[in-house]
């Protein structure tokens, strides 16, 4: 016979998947944007291509990012399957109402901001780990900073040196822009998959199938590479239309020098355990490479209007987190 306990397990671990799916089809635009936008890659070509990068990330990764969403934002003490349930919830429901409005938020805060809002709806603020938490709240502004000043720099550097004027040059700069975007779409992979991964190391926490000290277990790392890898397969082409045409104008050297710039970014963040928002990273990324032309021709009203969708994003996500667990524990419990 199946416990409850069993069962409520079961549903939060495919939960968690579903988050990842959503994950999945509302970022896969960060890595296909530019490479659609410039003619590089079909839209179908480009979100094949980033599935299978987001696959092959679990290969080139280590576990720092799932140990910070698994122990390093709240305390697992203070972590329950209602506050699991709550958490997903929420950052699902953030994800499915900016990607219908095409606004290029990041389900990374919008899970931590669920997390976040269940925690503290049931326990106050006690329990939020705040050397993790203020962390990740810094490179709210420093991955976008960041991304920003790489995007810039490598943009100044290939404009000097290697101008796309000839027909050779254009045709390099196509296939490297597609090894670009591969390489984005691995960094990709790197951060925002184990974030699932660490939302189901901290069911098996709660429901006591684990331990804080127990090592992930591998099967969560495939399962979440794989709901990720089938969510970039869903599309993005809403995310797409903003990112890849709405902030700049791009050519295919632009679109491979933010590429490069937001996969380093993103490979750093990966290594040091630090869950950043990869739609920021490229965010910036395309911005500092708009800001850096000759001709400087970004627009900045749209960038203005992320930048507040940005904002909201963990307060809203806490909020509708701390909402469905409350509704979730005066049903069941």
């Amino acid at each position: 016979m199946i416990s409850g306990i069993t069962l409520a397990v079961v549903f939060l671990i495919l939960l968690a998947l579903i988050f990842d799916f959503t994950n999945g089809f509302h970022d896969a635009a960060n890595s296909i944007a530019t490479v659609v936008a410039t003619g590089a890659l079909t839209t179908k070509q480009a979100v094949i291509m980033a599935a299978v990068c987001n696959f092959l990330a679990m290969f080139v990764m280590n576990f720092a990012v799932a140990a910070t969403i698994g122990k390093g934002i709240v305390s697992p003490s203070a972590v329950d399957l209602y506050v699991i349930f709550g958490a997903l919830a929420g950052a699902i429901s953030w994800n499915i109402i900016t990607w219908y409005f095409g606004v290029p938020t990041s389900s990374s805060h919008a899970l931590i901001g669920g997390l976040v809002g269940a925690v503290i709806i049931t326990n106050g603020s006690t329990y939020l780990q705040w050397e993790g938490l203020s962390r990740t709240l810094i490179f709210i502004v420093a991955s976008p900073c960041i991304g920003f000043v790489l995007g810039a720099v490598l943009n100044t550097i290939m404009r000097n040196c290697m101008p796309q004027s000839s027909e050779k040059q254009r045709r390099f700069f196509r296939y490297a822009q597609v090894a670009s975007a591969a390489f984005y779409s691995l960094g990709h992979g790197t951060n925002d998959a184990q974030k699932t991964a660490g939302i189901i190391w901290l069911v098996l926490i709660s429901s006591g199938m684990a331990t804080a000290t127990s090592p992930i277990p591998h099967w969560t790392v495939l399962c979440s590479f794989v709901a990720m890898a089938l969510g970039t397969l869903a599309g993005g082409q809403r995310i797409v239309q903003t990112l890849g045409f709405k902030l700049t104008k791009l050519n295919q050297r632009d679109g491979f020098t933010a590429e490069t710039g937001g996969g380093m970014m993103l490979f750093l963040a990966s290594y040091i355990g630090i869950p950043v928002s990869t739609t920021h990273t490229i965010t910036g990324s395309i911005l500092g490479v708009g800001a850096s032309q000759a001709a400087p021709k970004v627009k900045w009203k749209k960038a203005q209007e992320i930048l507040v969708a940005w904002i909201l994003t963990i307060p809203a996500a806490a909020f509708l987190g701390a909402a469905f667990e409350s509704i979730c524990r005066a049903l069941i419990a």
